[in-house]
């Protein structure tokens, strides 16, 4: 991975309200951190780094940090992104974490893991292509940083996976992850089967009606009403 070229200016002070009026400039404060020297709080333009980024997408970028002083170059770094920090609630970019390296060093980076292929299993069987690890920590020099791990997928069928210990890696690249670790699998397709009651479960409350009367037949209560509302005879 070759490096990118990016432009940063030094900041000398610090503080919200700077920071308010350098992200007011379309750039984004920034700082750098790693290596012998102090860490070094910069700002870069935010334009060009989220363009680099954008083109770049999920993957690690090593850039040459130029730090300048208005138009004098201060110093320059080989660098990563350590850490993004964005607003929570609009998601724009607020502060970005840069890490010095070194280009003779290797060090651990996470890399994007693909699929390649449509799986036997899925196509002709109806399973579903399980994506359980979408990044891999690898070992590397930084100009050895894969773009990604392609995992070649068509010849999968139900049950079957990939694991770490199944993958080519390019030269010079290498990874601790524990090599049973499974990448992707292919799963049976799912069933739907009718829920039946458990047996032996409770049984559902019988809902008690009443009784409609037979024809002719008065409800109970109706005669002693109709034999109290009947007049009694006079006497002559």
């Amino acid at each position: 991975m070759e490096e990118i070229k990016l432009d940063a200016q030094v900041r000398i002070q610090v503080g919200s309200r700077k920071i308010k009026a350098i992200r007011r400039e379309n750039a984004v404060p920034a700082i750098i951190y790693g290596g012998e020297s102090k860490p070094t709080n910069i700002k870069v333009d935010r334009s060009n780094y989220e363009r680099i980024m954008r083109h770049h997408h999920g993957q690690s970028v090593i850039f040459r940090l130029n730090v300048m002083d208005g138009e004098n170059k201060l110093r320059d770094y080989s660098v990563i992104v350590k850490e993004e920090q964005h607003d929570p609630v609009s998601d724009k970019l607020v502060h970005i974490d840069f890490n010095r390296i070194s280009l003779t060093k290797e060090l651990e980076v996470k890399v994007p893991v693909e699929t390649k292929g449509d799986p036997v299993g899925v196509k002709r069987d109806g399973g579903s292509l399980e994506h359980i690890l979408w990044e891999l920590l690898v070992i590397c020099l930084p100009t050895k940083i894969p773009q990604k791990i392609v995992v070649e997928v068509g010849h999968l069928e139900i049950g079957d996976a990939i694991h770490v210990k199944d993958l080519t890696l390019p030269e010079g690249v290498r990874t601790k992850q524990d090599p049973d670790t499974i990448l992707v699998s292919v799963i049976p397709p799912m069933k739907e089967e009718a829920m039946a009651p458990a047996e032996g479960g409770p049984a559902e409350p019988e809902v008690l009606k009443e009784k409609k009367p037979e024809a002719g037949e008065a409800k109970e209560g109706e005669g002693k009403k109709e034999e109290k509302a009947e007049p009694k005879a006079k006497g002559k």
